[in-house]
């Protein structure tokens, strides 16, 4: 039992000692004044119940608008890779008929190198290093 049901409990038997003192005459008057205790509790604990909870959907809100995610989607990154290989085709034919293996290399390294950073601006932290037990302070 915490501190307000003890603080109801002790407004109710004030309310039953009041009811004995002045008799049957004040009881609905008694009873309201009761009754108006309890919603007034009721009311506070259901405004700080929704004030929690709306001060937590905005942490909420503020923390996905700051941490780092990926703004395209899974058909995007679909799309992104099938357009790749579809201009992979013309590019390859072109830097494979002017300068023969060495513009095919680097055709190829061009359209690798839009791939990754296509990936790593989607997925950040992809090849970023992971920290290791060993990265912390220095141990005894």
């Amino acid at each position: 039992m915490d501190a307000r049901d003890t603080d109801l409990k002790r407004e109710l038997d004030a309310t039953l000692h009041a009811r004995r003192d002045l008799g049957e005459e004040y009881e609905s008057a008694l009873v309201d004044s009761f009754l108006e205790k309890v919603d007034q509790r009721i009311d506070g604990a259901v405004e700080r119940r929704v004030r929690r909870q709306f001060a937590e959907q905005q942490m909420q809100t503020a923390r996905d608008s700051r941490s780092p995610r990926a703004t395209d989607s899974w058909g995007e990154r679909f799309g992104f890779g099938i357009v790749s290989l579809i201009l992979a085709v013309p590019l390859s034919a072109i830097g494979g008929g002017v300068a023969h293996l060495p513009g095919l290399l680097t055709a190829w390294a061009g359209i690798v190198g839009v791939n990754v950073v296509q990936a790593a601006r989607t997925n950040p932290g992809l090849f970023g290093r992971r920290k290791s037990s060993r990265d912390g302070d220095w141990e005894d």
